[in-house]
C-alpha cells in the first residue's frame, strides 16, 4: 500500500494551514471524488489517503478461509463475515479484509451509503501484504486506528514476521488508541477469538497454512 503523495493532494488542499478536522474533511472529500484504476482501493488511515492494489492470490485465499470459517461459526444466525465493504469512523474509512457485523445492518450504514459505521463491527482481520508499507499499516497504523474505533476484536494474520503468526488483539483502550489485550502465536498452534458473535473460532493451520521458510 502507498500513501499518497502531499503533492497529488495539492488540487484539493487548502493554501493555509488548518487544523486537523479541516485536513480530515479534505481527505474525506478527495477519497469520495477519486476515481482508481480497477484492481486498487482507499482508504483513510491516520491523516493519509492510502492506495493499494487488490490481494495478490495467496492473500485472497487466507481471507476467503477466514470468512468461510467465521461464516461457519456464525451459523446464518444475526451476524455475518464481510469482505470488500467500507468501515467508517467519523471521517476516516477502512477496507478490512474480513470483518463481522450484522447480517442485516441497514441501520447501521452510513448516511451516504458509502459503508458501515464502525460502532456496528465487532471483528477485523487483516491478511498482512508483503511491501513494507503494508506490514507497518496493518501492524502499527491499522492497530490505532481500529482502537480508536473501539472495534473489539482485531486479528492480524501475518506472513512476514519470523515465519508467520497470528495475532488476536482485544479490550481496545480508545483514548490511548491501543488494544490491552494482545495474543500471538505462531502458524501452525491454534488460537481462538476470544469475544463478541465470533468467540471461540479457531484460527488454525487450516486458515493459515503451515510455518513459512525461513525469511
Amino acid at each position: 500500500m502507498t500513501a499518497l503523495a502531499h503533492e497529488t493532494l495539492e488540487a484539493a488542499m487548502p493554501t493555509v494551514t488548518t487544523p486537523p478536522s479541516d485536513l480530515d474533511d479534505v481527505l474525506w472529500q478527495a477519497w469520495k471524488a477519486m476515481e482508481l484504476p480497477e484492481g486498487y482501493r482507499a482508504e483513510i488511515v491516520e491523516g493519509f489517503i492510502e492506495v493499494s492494489p487488490t490481494g495478490r492470490y495467496s492473500h485472497a485465499r487466507t481471507a476467503n478461509r477466514l470468512r468461510r470459517a467465521l461464516d461457519t461459526a456464525l451459523g446464518g444466525g444475526e451476524f455475518t463475515a464481510y469482505q470488500d465493504m467500507n468501515v467508517i469512523h467519523g471521517r476516516k474509512v477502512w477496507i478490512p479484509d474480513v470483518f463481522v457485523a450484522l447480517e442485516d445492518a441497514d441501520e447501521h450504514v452510513t448516511e451516504d451509503g458509502l459503508g458501515i459505521d464502525a460502532a456496528a463491527v465487532h471483528l477485523v482481520a487483516e491478511v498482512v501484504s508483503p511491501d513494507a508499507d503494508s506490514r507497518d499499516r496493518d501492524r502499527d497504523r491499522k492497530r490505532r486506528a481500529y482502537a480508536r474505533a473501539g472495534i473489539p476484536v482485531y486479528v492480524i494474520i501475518d506472513d512476514y514476521r519470523a515465519r508467520g503468526s497470528v495475532t488476536v488483539l482485544s479490550d481496545p483502550v480508545p483514548d490511548e488508541a491501543r488494544y490491552a489485550s494482545e495474543t500471538t502465536v505462531a502458524y501452525g498452534t491454534a488460537v481462538t477469538v476470544p469475544e463478541g458473535p465470533a468467540k471461540g473460532v479457531v484460527i488454525d493451520a487450516s486458515i493459515t497454512g503451515v510455518l513459512k521458510d525461513a525469511r
